[in-house]
């Protein structure tokens, strides 16, 4: 049932139910203590008269003298009441107008005094009884038990019990109420969050949550729901320039198979000529395939990639293998290369080949003639670094944070026409490396640029 209130009733009822304990707890201990101290009261005011019948008794000449004695002193005392019996039961003295109950338990000749309470005809009685020795009428031993009567004190404590109850019960719902005002005041700043939170569409996703506004308990939460907006406007910025940039990519290549076809189909042709349309035609399926394939290797990445094997093996023997395979492509443009360093790789050879091979790709494509690519491998206590430098224009530090992204390319045109790339070289080489625990840098100075791979060896 409490899972169905809401956050402001549950701490509304629990402020009234702690409110209610509270209050009431204060009442009981009042009551209990006001009649300890009336109880107090009655023994001090008995102990009292107690010592006053006891030197009247003392100082009397004669049973008659005695009294007559109490008789004056306990009219004077309304509500007061004597009884003194000697040891035989024999009624000495008796106030007039008081039944006392037979059923007293009296204490016993030369005991201690003895404490009484008892109940007669709907009325409260507290009594006190001793035995004192008594000159008149000769030495004897006399029980003097005194009562007095206690209505008033229980008049008062109905009356303050009443007025305790009457008290709880308003301080409970004054409690309640104010417990509830001030839940639904400290829930204002979650309701303004909510409001912030419901116009954040697709469509709109600046709204951020009011740091300012909310209490320092909520402010932790506020930054960490407007950091999490702030990714969520950054991916969704990257999602919709991704399918743009894939859309512009795949454009091309389907427009020219279109165009292609188009112009093959409008007039017979020798067969020479549709050989060669069809040739042309499958290089761009073949872009296409190629396009495709890596846009699905990438979309694995976001989920966070197994690697297929996972081996020690030399990163040394396998760049060497790269620049074998390179090595028409440096010549035509008559770039040099060479390999230093040497270290060992934990993890996926085929991927780490494939990674290498788009920096090493991208280096020889920006190289101009006559250029130098340099690859250098250092092993370090803790990973293997694998840099890939090469000389050339510098790039745009402006660029350089977007180089990783995806189809993305430095030349705003997006026409290279002697590239077979669809700028994804680098957004694969990035998901490898991360794939293998490792990180990519880039930097570019003084005519050189150097990207650094860092794979972890754990």
């Amino acid at each position: 049932m409490l899972r169905s209130l809401s956050l402001t009733s549950r701490l509304t009822l629990f402020f009234t139910l702690l409110s209610a304990v509270i209050v009431l707890g204060l009442g009981a201990i009042l009551l209990v203590a006001s009649e300890r101290h009336f109880s107090v009261l009655d023994d001090i005011v008995l102990q009292d008269k107690q010592r006053l019948v006891g030197e009247l008794l003392a100082k009397s000449g004669s049973i008659q003298d005695t009294q007559v004695r109490l008789k004056d002193a306990l009219d004077h005392h309304h509500g007061l009441y004597v009884l003194i019996k000697d040891v035989e039961g024999n009624v000495f003295f008796e106030s007039d107008d008081f039944s006392w109950p037979e059923a007293l338990a009296l204490p016993e000749p030369g005991g201690a005094p003895k404490s009484l309470d008892w109940t007669r005809d709907g009325r409260g009685y507290h009594g006190l009884a001793q035995w004192m020795e008594s000159r008149s009428g000769g030495s004897a031993r006399r029980l003097i038990l005194i009562a007095i009567d206690t209505e008033h004190h229980t008049h008062f404590m109905a009356q303050l019990q009443h007025t305790l109850v009457l008290y709880a019960v308003l301080a409970t719902l004054v409690s309640g109420f104010a417990g509830w005002f001030a839940a639904h005041q400290g829930m204002a700043p979650l309701r303004a969050m909510k409001s912030r939170a419901s116009v954040v569409s697709g469509q709109q996703l600046n709204p951020r949550m009011p740091v300012e506004a909310v209490p320092v308990e909520m402010a932790d939460l506020a930054n960490e729901l407007n950091r999490m907006l702030d990714r969520l406007q950054q991916d969704f910025q990257r999602l919709s320039d991704f399918s743009s940039d894939l859309a512009h990519e795949l454009r091309t290549p389907i427009s020219n198979l279109l165009t292609q076809t188009q112009v093959a189909l409008s007039n017979r042709r020798d067969a020479d000529t549709y050989r060669d349309i069809l040739a042309s035609n499958a290089e761009e399926f073949q872009r296409l395939a190629r396009m495709v394939s890596d846009m699905l290797f990438l979309a694995k990445t976001e989920g966070g990639i197994q690697l297929p094997s996972k081996e020690q093996f030399s990163a040394a023997q396998e760049v060497q293998a790269l620049l074998d395979f390179y090595e028409v492509v440096a010549d035509e443009k008559n770039i040099r290369m060479s390999l230093h360093g040497a270290g060992n790789i934990l993890g996926d050879r085929l991927m780490f080949r494939r990674a290498v091979s788009n920096l090493l790709s991208n280096a020889l494509r920006h190289t101009k003639m006559a250029g130098e690519v340099r690859i250098e491998i250092s092993d370090h206590e803790s990973s293997t670094q694998v840099t890939v430098e090469n000389t050339g224009e510098e790039i745009d530090p402006k660029i350089m944070p977007r180089l990783f992204d995806r189809f993305y390319r430095a030349d705003p045109s997006r026409a290279q026409p002697d590239s077979e790339g669809a700028g994804l070289g680098l957004a694969i080489t990035r998901a490898i490396v991360e794939a293998h625990g490792g990180k990519i840098k880039v930097s570019s100075a003084q005519g050189r640029t150097r990207f650094s791979l860092e794979f972890t060896k754990t």
